[in-house]
């Protein structure tokens, strides 16, 4: 991983401007969530299932919201992160809660250095592998973490939304990892006009790069699921189709936004 640091240390800073701005934004509804809502979307409540009791790690789990939801649900829940800024939120927001999870600020690949449990769930959601540029070293990670007969979870956002130019013009990048992304960032998807700006670094991954990456380290696939919506409105052009359910205008029902694994490791 040493020759991608620079790629994540620029990441990092760029994620540090995003919590500032995150945390106060309607687009995640802090207060809602300390009120009582739920943040954590009917598809990976319905096809997680009930986690009393179970030792979750979630990775790439921003300032700890959906850590904290499930952590509300009865799961003992530890969650990584790469920025230092969420981590400090996650951790600010844990001890507020009266919540039980734990917080740990590191790149998920350099996570065996602070971390040397074992899970029932491995989960992680939503703006994730897109980050990273090597899912081998990924699903070995995810591999080593859990129990046998443990459960991993993933949804995230479809790697056909990946190839569009931020306007859902044009096609723009390829399907496959063929290359370093790099893009000049403005704002942030829960305000285009905040104060953050700076390069970031990205790599688009196929489906069958994913899945052939958890199958070699011997997790099964329970479902491979897709949709042709997001829970979020965080898409430059998404119109609301359905209550909850956004689409691109001019795509709808056109291309999947999104899908979602779950896998048991043998």
């Amino acid at each position: 991983m040493e020759n991608h640091n620079q790629y994540f240390e620029a990441n990092k800073d760029l994620w540090n401007q995003r919590t500032a701005v995150h945390k106060d934004s309607a687009f995640y509804n802090l207060a809602g969530f300390k009120a009582g809502e739920q943040v954590l979307t009917p598809i990976e409540l319905n096809e997680v299932g009930d986690v009393q009791g179970k030792k979750m790690l979630h990775l790439q789990c921003h300032f700890g919201m959906d850590s904290l939801n499930w952590a509300r649900l009865g799961a003992t829940v530890t969650g990584v992160d790469l920025s230092d800024k969420a981590i400090d939120e996650a951790r600010q927001l844990n001890s507020e809660m009266g919540l039980n999870a734990k917080f740990i600020c590191c790149n998920i690949y350099d996570l065996k250095d602070h971390l040397d449990e074992k899970f029932d769930i491995v989960f992680t959601s939503y703006g994730t592998i897109g980050w990273l540029p090597d899912l081998t070293h990924w699903a070995a990670l995810i591999s080593y973490y859990l129990k046998p007969g443990g459960i991993f979870y993933m949804a995230d956002f479809h790697p056909v939304v990946w190839m569009f130019d931020d306007e859902f013009t044009r096609i723009q990048y390829s399907y496959e990892n063929r290359e370093l992304i790099v893009t000049e960032n403005y704002g942030t998807y829960t305000d285009r006009k905040a104060d953050i700006k700076g390069k970031e670094y990205s790599w688009n991954h196929s489906t069958s790069e994913l899945l052939n990456a958890l199958i070699k380290q011997g997790l099964q696939l329970q479902h491979y699921n897709e949709f042709m919506y997001s829970p979020y409105a965080n898409f430059t052009n998404s119109i609301e189709t359905s209550k909850g359910q956004w689409q691109i205008k001019g795509l709808e029902g056109k291309i999947p936004m999104l899908y979602s694994i779950r896998a048991v490791k043998q």
